[in-house]
């Protein structure tokens, strides 16, 4: 799976960091980045949690 952020929505506040940081972080900017692409199967529950509690739906899936 892999996990894209639209940056026209993120507003930095780093919940997909929090649930899941071996998959995201935050650049310079303070945007989201994926850092695991393609997320690991053993993150990609962690992955889908932050995907469904990004505030903004700035997370989506993509196969």
């Amino acid at each position: 799976m892999r996990v894209v952020v639209d940056r026209d929505r993120c507003e930095g506040n780093a919940i997909c960091v929090r649930i899941a940081p071996e998959v995201f972080t935050l650049d310079d900017d303070e945007y989201a980045v994926v850092t695991a692409d393609p997320v690991p199967v053993e993150l990609e529950t962690l992955a889908e949690q932050a995907i469904a509690e990004c505030p903004r739906a700035a997370l989506s899936r993509k196969d």
